[in-house]
C-alpha cells in the first residue's frame, strides 16, 4: 500500500472511532433532531411516491440519498435512526480520509496530515451527537471528494463531483467561481467553460427528472432556501439580540422555513444587510483569488475563505453548518495562518457546544443572554476565521507570478 493510502486508511479509521464513539451514547443525547424528518421522506420514497411532486421537500434532490437508504434496510423508526447515524459515521471517515488524499496533492507530510485529521475529529467531537442526526456530514464528504479530485487535478472529475456536491446542499456553489478562474488562468477560457458547465451539468442531470415531473415543487423548494428569514443563530440575529439586551430594542421571533427566525422591521433591514454582507464577501474571494496565483495550496484556502464567508454572514447559520468549514480549513498551507485558522474553527464549535442544544429554546423563546452572548462571540470567531483566510501575507500583497495559460 502506498503512503498516501496508508495515511488517507488511518485517517478514515480515527474518525470513524470517533463517530462510532459518538453513535454509542457515550457524549450523550443529541437533543434536538432531524432525523424525523428524513425519515417521513425517505419512507415515502421506499413506498414509491415521487418527491416534489407527491410531497414537499425542502431540501436539493441530491439530499435525498441518505434519507431514502436508511428506510430501504430498516423496518422501524429506531432502526431508521441506527441506520442512518451509522451512514453519517461512514461519511465522517470518508471525509477524512478525502482530506487526506487531499493533502496529499498539497504535498503534506504526516505530521501536517495528522494534524488535520485531528482538526476534523476534534471539531466533530466538540460539537457532538447531533451531528449523527443530520445529513451534513454526507454534504461534507461529497464536498471533500471534489475538492481532492480538483486538487489532484483530476479536472473533469473535479468539477463533475462538485456539481454533485451543489445538489447536494447549495453551498459549494461559492467554490465554483474559484474553480473557472484557476482554469481560466492555467489553461484558457474554453478549459474554464468546460469545467465550469461540467459542474453545472452534473448538477442539473440531478435535478432534471424532477424538474421534469414537478417543476413547481422544485422551484418551491429552491425558494425556500433562498428566500429564509433571519434565522436566530446569524450574525445579524446575534448583534440584534445583543442590542435588545443593552438597549431594550423590542424583538419578535416565530418559527419558519424549518427554522426559528427574528421578525419584524428591524430583522428585515438585517435580512438585507447580511445579503449584502455575505456578497461583499464572497466577491472579495472571488477577486483576490483570480488576481493571484491559483496555485493549488492558495486555491484550498480561497475554497475554504469562500465557504466560511457564506457560513459567517449568511442569514441563516445552523450549528451543522460548522461541519462544513472543518474540512476545507483543514487543508490551510502556512504553518501561522494553519494554527490560527484551526484554533479559530474549534473555537466555533466549542463556543456552540456551550450552549446548543441544551439551551437553544432558551435562546429562542426567552432570548436568554447567556446563549445570545454565545451565539454572537461564536458568530464574530467565524468572522475572525474569514479575516486570517481571505488576508494576504505580504509576498502575497506584493505580487507573485502567475502560471501563463
Amino acid at each position: 500500500m502506498r503512503p498516501p493510502a496508508r495515511i488517507a486508511l488511518a485517517a478514515a479509521v480515527a474518525a470513524w472511532t470517533a463517530g462510532a464513539v459518538v453513535a454509542l451514547g457515550v457524549e450523550g443525547d443529541p437533543g434536538i433532531s432531524d432525523i424525523s424528518v428524513y425519515a417521513r421522506y425517505g419512507e415515502r420514497i421506499a413506498a414509491g411516491d415521487v418527491p416534489y411532486r407527491d410531497f414537499r421537500v425542502e431540501y436539493p434532490p441530491g439530499a435525498l440519498v441518505p434519507f431514502v437508504l436508511p428506510s430501504l434496510v430498516s423496518d422501524s423508526y429506531r432502526s431508521y435512526v441506527a441506520v442512518f447515524a451509522a451512514l453519517m459515521t461512514v461519511a465522517l471517515a470518508a471525509t477524512a480520509a478525502l482530506v487526506a488524499l487531499a493533502l496529499d496533492a498539497l504535498g503534506a507530510g504526516r505530521g501536517r496530515a495528522g494534524a488535520a485529521v485531528g482538526v476534523l475529529v476534534g471539531g466533530f467531537l466538540l460539537l457532538g451527537p447531533f451531528l449523527l442526526t443530520r445529513f451534513d456530514l454526507f454534504a461534507a464528504a461529497v464536498t471533500a471528494a471534489a475538492l481532492a479530485a480538483l486538487l489532484h487535478r483530476r479536472d473533469r472529475l473535479g468539477p463533475v463531483l462538485l456539481g454533485l456536491a451543489i445538489a447536494t446542499k447549495i453551498y459549494p456553489l461559492v467554490l465554483l467561481p474559484l474553480v473557472g478562474a484557476r482554469a481560466c488562468k492555467e489553461r484558457g477560457k474554453i478549459e474554464a467553460a468546460r469545467q465550469v458547465g461540467l459542474a453545472v451539468a452534473a448538477a442539473l442531470v440531478v435535478y432534471l427528472p424532477f424538474l421534469v415531473v414537478a417543476p413547481e415543487g422544485v422551484a418551491r423548494s429552491v425558494w425556500q432556501q433562498l428566500g429564509r428569514p433571519l434565522q436566530i443563530e446569524s450574525l445579524g440575529a446575534a448583534v440584534l439580540l445583543a442590542l435588545h439586551h443593552a438597549f431594550g430594542m423590542g424583538l419578535a421571533w416565530a418559527s419558519g422555513h424549518g427554522s426559528q427566525n427574528l421578525t419584524g422591521a428591524v430583522a428585515g433591514a438585517a435580512s438585507a444587510l447580511s445579503t449584502a454582507a455575505l456578497v461583499a464577501a464572497l466577491l472579495l474571494v472571488w477577486l483576490r483569488f483570480a488576481r493571484g496565483d491559483v496555485g493549488p495550496e492558495r486555491f484550498a484556502r480561497h475554497a475554504a475563505a469562500a465557504v466560511v464567508g457564506f457560513v459567517a454572514f449568511s442569514k441563516v447559520l445552523s450549528p451543522q453548518f460548522l461541519v462544513w468549514l472543518l474540512p476545507l480549513v483543514a487543508l490551510v498551507g502556512d504553518r501561522r495562518r494553519r494554527l490560527a485558522a484551526s484554533s479559530l474553527v474549534l473555537a466555533a464549535c466549542l463556543l456552540t457546544r456551550l450552549w446548543f442544544p441544551s439551551d437553544y429554546w432558551a435562546l429562542v423563546k426567552e432570548f436568554d443572554p447567556a446563549p445570545s452572548s454565545l451565539v454572537l462571540v461564536r458568530d464574530l470567531v467565524l468572522v475572525a476565521l474569514f479575516v486570517v483566510l481571505v488576508r494576504a501575507r505580504e509576498r502575497e500583497a506584493a505580487g507573485s507570478p502567475s502560471p501563463s495559460p
